[in-house]
């Protein structure tokens, strides 16, 4: 069978994860970056035709079956729509954008355009994150009482130097950047959150940052439980945790690790979860680590969605409601 045809808007760092696994596992035909040199270097590297404007790209590139959009979370929904419109399926990474509005319009796009849209959420292909979603739904833990989420980890000034992180125009908030994937998984597990009241503070990063570096968060979810989210992103020297502990009925599970990426404890009602794959390694970008790197699996998902029929992994509609919670945290904020 062909080997699909990709294009990557947005030449940052994120976008070398994508090139390596589409040129694995697909073609890539052409980047775009309105910074000329980073353009340029990833082309180069995977013989690929560099592009300064989308517009442009868009316009001569009609062999592109999938356009992966790697830009500013403020410009995912700009980028992804013009995709869509110009009759491209569309990969975004996360969050999938940082309205709710905006996500509303990226899925109205794809629709009126019968394309499909991919967000990306790839914690949820962990090995002790999938083991436990399926305990849930299988109903080993029972009614879950009660959950919290801890992400701990470290982004100096340096990380948010001459960068569009840290802004609220283009980044949106610690939430959407360092741990849209964690919220994510809150809601897959437990269901959508009903009321949020956050406490934040900006500590260590005054001057650097327009928004929080710390936050603490109550939730009430719609099932009738209850749950802490606990994050900052000054933890001193290097990532320290991201976890994630379910109390149910029937059960207690613990996933940690610094990325929700080992099984730290269990002890549920006539089970175990054992054999557990070694999963992936982090994302390393040189100066800071981020999130599991599970790309390999979106990929191979969007392949086997647009060439087999497959489903997909993560609904247009799942990330939508990850922004919808982070958006209940933040106006919880300014009301409280």
């Amino acid at each position: 069978m062909e080997k699909l045809k990709f294009a990557i808007i947005g030449c940052g760092r994120i976008a070398q994860r994508h090139a390596e696994h589409i040129n694995r596992l697909g073609v890539l035909v052409a980047v775009c970056d309105i910074a000329p040199m980073k353009a340029d270097t990833l082309a180069q590297q995977y013989k690929a035709n560099a592009y300064y404007s989308i517009k442009d790209l868009l316009a001569k590139e009609k062999s592109i079956d999938v356009v992966a959009v790697c830009t500013p979370n403020g410009l995912h929904a700009t980028h992804s729509i013009q995709a869509l419109n110009a009759g491209f399926n569309v990969l975004v990474e996360k969050p999938m954008a940082i309205t709710v509005k905006d996500c509303e319009e990226m899925i109205a796009a794809a629709k009126a355009n019968n394309k499909l849209l991919f967000p990306i959420k790839q914690n949820r292909f962990n090995p002790p994150v999938a083991a436990v979603k399926e305990a849930i739904d299988k109903g080993i833990l029972g009614k879950i009482y009660s959950v919290q989420l801890s992400c701990f980890w470290n982004r100096d000034a340096a990380y948010y130097n001459n960068s569009w992180k840290g802004t609220i125009d283009l980044d949106g908030g610690t939430l959407f950047t360092q741990f849209s994937h964690f919220i994510d998984l809150l809601y897959w597990m437990n269901g959508d959150v009903e009321k949020a009241f956050a406490i934040t503070g900006n500590f260590a990063h005054q001057g650097v940052i327009q928004f929080e570096d710390t936050g603490v968060v109550a939730l009430q979810f719609c099932n009738g439980s209850i749950g802490t989210i606990n994050y900052t992103v000054n933890s001193h020297g290097k990532n320290m945790e991201g976890s994630l502990t379910i109390f149910a009925e029937k059960g207690t599970v613990k996933i940690g690790g610094q990325y929700l990426n080992e099984l730290e404890y269990q002890s549920i009602e006539g089970f175990e979860i054992t054999n557990l794959p070694k999963g992936n390694i982090a994302n390393n970008y040189g100066t800071y680590v981020g999130s599991m790197s599970n790309h390999d699996k979106v990929y191979q998902n969007v392949i086997d969605v647009l060439q087999q029929g497959a489903s997909m992994t993560t609904s247009t509609f799942d990330a939508l409601k990850t922004v919808e919670i982070i958006h209940k945290i933040y106006s919880s904020i300014s009301k409280s």
